[in-house]
């Protein structure tokens, strides 16, 4: 059999080689009256002692303030009945239970909810930040996808969020109040009501049943935050969302892999979408800083690796880019040893992308290769692709909407 020809460069046209990250636009500045969500408990600890509660009984009243947040959904203190009017006044003085503010709420015909969120006490008047987090409900399942940046450190050539500009790094409470909202919107939490639509899983289980780092941003390039925030959603006295059923999805930040499996012990997927550098280094212009070879080794040695703790690998089929045979078994070969699922996912098109989606008939071949090997590959079936809220759409038709239409949807996002 004769060897694959290297493939071709993409783009005839031989545009500028795009930058392998952004800079960040901006730093986070804190309000005055910082907001509570997200706060680790020694850092709510820490905050009650810094506005003069008694240090002999700062466990109690951080385990009534986490119970109030993360289990009843509280957004104001004055609902803290089980503490004092006085300790309440004073926690009202000092901080807020401020969570993003839902600008624009879209639903998909196959029951996915797109929201397009405004961060609290952020940004200007005339430019706000703004980030995207989509649920998507299942029979048995619901996953919430959120974000944590608002817009994204890389440059993916066929990701159209990578098309736009690096803003700032997202704090651990504005990630952990991306949870807090959807669980708003769904009715969530002790006598809520659940969307009329009744698109929402229907096992009998919780609404939000699983979370996926997969929104806006790459998250090992704002590891303390990302951490400080699924710690919080994996709680089992708040949120309670098992580490087996998050998963951090990575474009291949090498140097902190090993360190998210030691200090945050989620489930991992990694971005890779190419199995020879030359392809990658395109697509994912980050492979020129950690080749596919040093991925390779950083997944091999994820902490916690097993049979039962797989590292998904996720895989856009491109036509005529990383979707031939040859690639499949390229693919497994690269994998071997590594105990791992492949994510098929069917490229979803945005508006000037130069890519197209590969043949229906030719992404089952490439599956059935993969599965044949002895890895599970599912087809990942796109869903809110009428929002663009499906993978690597994030943030796009929203950004073009008019100040009217915004503020059109922001009116109907508040009155259902």
């Amino acid at each position: 059999m004769t060897a694959s020809p290297e493939p071709v460069s993409l783009d005839t046209a031989a545009p500028a080689p795009a930058p392998l990250e952004k800079t960040p636009l901006e730093a986070y500045v804190a309000p005055d009256k910082p907001s509570l969500v997200g706060f680790s408990r020694a850092a709510l600890k820490e905050a009650l002692i810094g506005i003069g509660v008694p240090p002999a009984q700062t466990k109690m009243r951080v385990q009534q303030i986490w119970h109030w947040i993360y289990v009843r959904g509280a957004q104001n203190f004055d609902v803290m009945t089980t503490m004092s009017k006085d300790l309440r006044v004073e926690l009202d003085r000092h901080f807020t239970l401020a969570r993003p503010e839902v600008v624009a709420e879209q639903v998909s015909s196959d029951g996915t909810r797109k929201w397009l969120l405004r961060l609290p006490g952020d940004g200007t008047a005339g430019n706000p930040h703004e980030v995207e987090c989509v649920y998507i409900p299942e029979t048995d399942r619901g996953t919430l996808c959120v974000s944590s940046q608002v817009g994204c450190t890389l440059t993916c050539s066929f990701c159209h969020t990578g098309t736009q500009r690096l803003v700032r790094n997202l704090t651990a409470g504005e990630i952990v109040g991306q949870i807090l909202v959807a669980r708003d919107r769904l009715g969530e939490w002790p006598g809520g009501t659940p969307p009329t639509d009744g698109i929402v899983p229907t096992d009998g289980g919780r609404f939000i049943s699983n979370i996926v780092m997969m929104g806006m941003g790459e998250p090992l390039y704002n590891f303390e935050a990302v951490r400080d925030a699924l710690l919080v959603a994996a709680d089992g006295e708040g949120i309670g969302i098992s580490k087996r059923r998050i998963t951090l999805s990575t474009s291949g930040v090498v140097p902190n892999i090993v360190r998210a499996g030691d200090e945050i012990g989620v489930m991992l997927a990694v971005s890779l979408h190419a199995v020879r550098d030359s392809v990658r280094d395109e697509l994912v212009p980050l492979n020129k800083k950690y080749p596919i070879a040093q991925l390779m080794e950083a997944c091999r040695n994820y902490p916690g690796l097993n049979n039962a703790r797989r590292i998904t690998f996720e895989y856009v089929m491109l036509k005529g880019v990383n979707d031939s045979l040859a690639d499949a078994k390229a693919l497994v070969k690269l994998v071997k040893g590594i105990p791992a699922k492949i994510n098929l996912i069917p490229f979803n098109p945005w508006p000037g992308t130069r890519y197209e989606c590969s043949d229906w008939e030719q992404i089952e071949k490439f599956s059935e290769y993969v599965f044949a090997a002895g890895y599970s590959s599912p087809v990942r079936t796109p869903r809110g692709r009428d929002i663009s809220a499906a993978c690597g759409q994030l943030k796009s038709e929203t950004e073009r909407l008019t100040a009217r239409e915004r503020m059109a949807l922001r009116a109907m996002a508040m009155t259902e």
